[in-house]
């Protein structure tokens, strides 16, 4: 009956883990360096201080971000498939700022229109295997709230 009473208390305490965390375990979320800070995606609507969306309708976005084949006319690469792939310059600390993907535009959000063709705000390259264009997209809007352009970032 002990045995039972331990595992009905320890239920609930790991069922709030999962809730408060969004997952057991250590999952990776694409993530970008920015000098001593960094931006990272996360599926965790309510911890994300900025919040982005995509549109199809060019007359709707806030920002406009041009997917390009050329990696030298990209204002971001990313690029990670390689053997110097940096996964520790991401490391969580107070100054990361979460940026979350939402469904439909959020009040003061970025509405993201993400096509091949320009005009742009922005220009990404993206060949991995961890980020996909729209999450490479969300970061590099994320990190400056659509405003100016980013002087350096890393993975």
């Amino acid at each position: 009956m002990l045995r039972f009473k331990i595992l009905a208390s320890v239920v609930p305490l790991l069922a709030a883990a999962v809730f408060a965390r969004g997952e057991i375990g250590s999952v990776s979320h694409p993530c970008i360096a920015l000098g001593e800070s960094s931006v990272e995606l996360t599926s965790l609507f309510w911890t994300a201080g900025v919040h982005v969306a995509f549109t199809d309708d060019p007359a709707q976005a806030t920002v406009r971000v041009q997917v390009t084949d050329n990696a030298d006319a990209a204002d971001f690469a990313v690029v990670d498939d390689g053997l110097g792939s940096e996964s520790e310059s991401c490391q969580g600390n107070p100054s990361t700022r979460l940026v979350s993907i939402a469904a439909q535009p959020v009040d003061g959000g970025q509405v993201i229109y993400l096509s091949t063709e320009g005009p742009a705000d922005y220009r990404i390259y993206v060949r991995s295997k961890t980020f996909s264009q729209r999450e490479a997209a969300a970061l590099i809007v994320g990190a400056r709230g659509g405003h100016g352009h980013l002087q350096a970032a890393s993975l």
